[in-house]
């Protein structure tokens, strides 16, 4: 597997992972109609935040080797930004294989590099308990949960965990 920032070239491999996240309606709070304009300006859109994806093979998304995404940039602006904020979304196909492990060690390491204090996912949906033990064993902690915040397509309102993680070992 190879981790690297995603360029355009990689929007194609990218959009059918982040469209079947939006359908299935259990981990992200977009809406099932959200257009490929909106989804590819939240995950390349936008300034000050990094889009990385996980590959197959050689790293090339020309083959439709792309079995994850990940981004992070500043949670907040101003007197907020020195927190980082991410998402992941691993291909259906490539669950079970790591990938959201190598994406969230690898985003951790390099928001930490690019010298942000902290990291704090701030809806982590509390039925995804795949995703909560990978981020309490990547040091994450929940700060809080906010009921029935999330309307999950399965199980109706749910809860959203904020969790935290220092990045500056103090």
């Amino acid at each position: 597997m190879i981790l690297r920032d995603a360029s355009e070239s990689d929007w194609p491999a990218i959009l059918p992972i982040l469209r079947a996240a939006a359908s299935t309606g259990e981990t992200y709070d977009w809406p099932a109609d959200i257009t490929d304009d909106e989804l590819h300006d939240l995950w390349l859109g936008r300034p000050g935040w990094v889009t990385v994806v996980a590959c197959d093979h050689d790293g090339s998304a020309s083959d439709g080797t792309v079995l994850g995404v990940a981004d992070f940039g500043p949670n907040r602006i101003g007197r907020g930004a020195h927190v980082a904020n991410a998402s992941f979304v691993v291909a259906e196909h490539a669950t079970g294989r790591g990938v959201g492990r190598a994406l969230g060690e690898h985003v951790v390491a390099a928001a930490t590099a690019a010298g942000f204090r902290g990291m704090q996912f701030n809806a982590v949906v509390e039925t995804n308990t795949r995703a909560v033990a990978l981020w309490e064993s990547l040091g994450f902690t929940i700060v809080g949960t906010v009921p029935r915040a999330f309307d999950h397509a399965v199980h109706g309102l749910v809860g959203l965990h904020v969790m935290h993680r220092s990045l500056t070992g103090g």
